[in-house]
């Protein structure tokens, strides 16, 4: 269950990336993102009110609310840069390096009693290195700077938001999204307020925001469930596998031209993942 969850999620974010990066090459990153933002705060309210999850623990040890908000405005600080970073180039420069962030969820989950048999440790590594290569363009055509240093940053976001929300999840899942949620609805509304402008968006573009700011927040609180359903290592590396997922989409729809390095890396994405599930 903690891989299907998991591998769920990554689609969910590697589309909801598509469709952000995609928009942001006509509106403001910034403006995406909030706009998206503020959607999954709505969604994730109604599964409260449903649910009636609101009773989970909020403050002290082991609470949600601390690292709730520090998710948030990490994770929105990796997806200003993420988005930047898909609007700026090629998608495929950007996505392979932002996948790296599941090597600080993953560093403190060992460093924190989680375990891993030699066979699955195998499969993780096959797993990332594939995620790397699988939507990456050919290292020989180099990097440019600014896509690159926007990648580590979003690496950077999401490795710790990613830790955050692990931690969080442990008092719940759900309530942890919330928060994230309410913390980066607070950051958009001052920079709606700021540059006095809701994003300028079309009737048409409605749908894809609502899409990804309903996918962003599922694939939050899948990845966050599969924490608490099983090794926390496992699930960070299976969520990891969202790049995939943008870069096969930006070859269908925007006839990105997949290098030779892609193919070998989902073969080896693929292989990881089903060591993972079998082991």
């Amino acid at each position: 269950m903690t891989s299907l969850l998991a591998l769920v999620s990554s689609l969910l974010w590697g589309t909801a990336d598509f469709e952000g990066g995609r928009l942001s090459r006509k509106h403001a990153p910034i403006a995406v993102l909030g706009f998206s933002q503020v959607i999954g705060l709505l969604f994730g309210i109604a599964i409260v009110v449903v649910s009636g999850d609101w009773h989970a623990q909020a403050f002290g040890a082991g609470g949600y609310f601390i690292p709730g908000v520090c998710a948030g405005f990490l994770g929105y600080f990796g997806l200003i840069c993420l988005y930047a970073g898909l609007a700026s180039g090629n998608m495929g420069v950007v996505s392979p390096i932002s996948s790296l962030s599941a090597v600080v969820p993953l560093s403190y989950a060992l460093l924190h009693g989680d375990s891993l048999s030699i066979i699955t440790t195998i499969g993780v590594v096959l797993a990332l290195g594939g995620a790397f290569c699988a939507s990456g363009p050919e290292l020989s055509q180099g990097l440019p700077t600014r896509p690159l240093l926007l990648a580590i940053g979003a690496a950077f976001g999401f490795g710790t938001a990613l830790t955050f929300i692990s931690i969080g999840s442990q008092s719940s899942a759900l309530m942890t999204m919330v928060t994230m949620r309410a913390a980066t609805f607070i950051v958009t509304i001052g920079i709606a307020l700021r540059f006095r402008t809701t994003g300028g968006f079309t009737k048409s573009e409605y749908p894809s925001l609502i899409f990804m700011g309903v996918a962003d927040f599922l694939a939050n609180l899948l990845l966050g469930v599969a924490c608490n359903n099983g090794s926390v290592s496992v699930a960070m590396v299976l969520g990891s596998m969202y790049p995939i997922a943008t870069a096969l989409l930006a070859f269908k729809f925007l006839k990105e031209r997949l290098h030779k390095v892609q193919y070998v890396g989902i073969f080896l994405a693929v292989s990881g993942v089903a060591i993972i599930s079998a082991f």
